[in-house]
């Protein structure tokens, strides 16, 4: 079951209110381990900079980890999948934080399978709320079988999956796509530990690259097809991703 707090205090019926009919907003998403987590700095720098975009104010950060830690105490728990959303109703002199805390998750194990579709997010640099788009195209991906939908542009160009990054190796460089997306927590502590470039990639560009993988807030798994273009695991790439990230300290919230 989850555990839902708006601004520090168990969610009541009235207070869901906001949520329920109010997709204008943002959030990040993040694993708890022990009550750490990789890329704390990242996900607050997240959290206030999109405040900032949308709403012209920023969020403060230590309010932002008081709200997690209430939020883990009410639940009982060390271990957790945490969402932070963010909405400022019209008036309000801060920021509404609404708190989540449900089971810790991981990517499920083994390569995955991706379908190209022809969608890309709107104000894509913002983990934004209201991802009918995402989901509706991941649902038609899961309906034929694959495991995530990749976002391309109307030219073929690859931007990013519906809810991960994408990265190729290309037999001496990972290479992202260097296209409108968002930064992901995990692509961004993968991507200055790796030999990164970024590149403009399109999907008459696939067949080109050895291997590829994806990552997201629950970890990262090697890519074993994308529509019709197949890939090998490369067991020594996917050691030296495991290596950099396992790397990452965990910050205490």
């Amino acid at each position: 079951m989850a555990c839902i707090e708006i601004n520090g205090v168990p969610a009541t019926a009235d207070a869901l209110h906001l949520p329920a009919l109010n997709t204008y907003g943002h959030f990040t998403a993040m694993q708890v381990r022990d009550r750490r987590v990789r890329g704390l700095a990242l996900h607050l720098g997240r959290l206030d900079a999109s405040a900032r975009e949308l709403f012209g104010q920023g969020v403060d950060g230590e309010r932002v980890r008081e709200y997690i830690r209430g939020a883990l105490d009410a639940a009982e728990v060390r271990d957790a999948s945490v969402r932070v959303n963010v909405y400022w109703p019209d008036g309000d002199e801060r920021a509404t934080l609404m708190v989540t805390v449900r089971p810790p998750q991981t990517m499920a194990e083994g390569p995955k399978s991706l379908m190209s579709v022809p969608f890309v997010r709107e104000v894509p640099h913002i983990k934004h709320l209201g991802s009918f788009g995402q989901n509706h195209y991941l649902t038609l991906a899961g309906r034929a079988g694959f495991d995530e939908a990749l976002l391309t542009a109307p030219d073929g160009l690859v931007t990013e999956g519906a809810i991960t990054n994408i990265a190729f190796w290309d037999g001496s460089s990972v290479v992202w796509p260097d296209a409108p997306s968002l930064l992901g927590m995990t692509m961004a502590l993968l991507e200055p530990r790796l030999p990164s470039v970024r590149r403009r990639v399109t999907l008459a560009d696939l067949p080109s690259y050895e291997a590829a993988f994806i990552t997201n807030s629950q970890g990262f798994a090697p890519v074993r097809r994308i529509d019709d273009v197949e890939y090998a695991v490369d067991e020594e790439l996917m050691k030296t991703v495991t290596a950099a990230y396992d790397a990452v300290e965990w910050d205490l919230i």
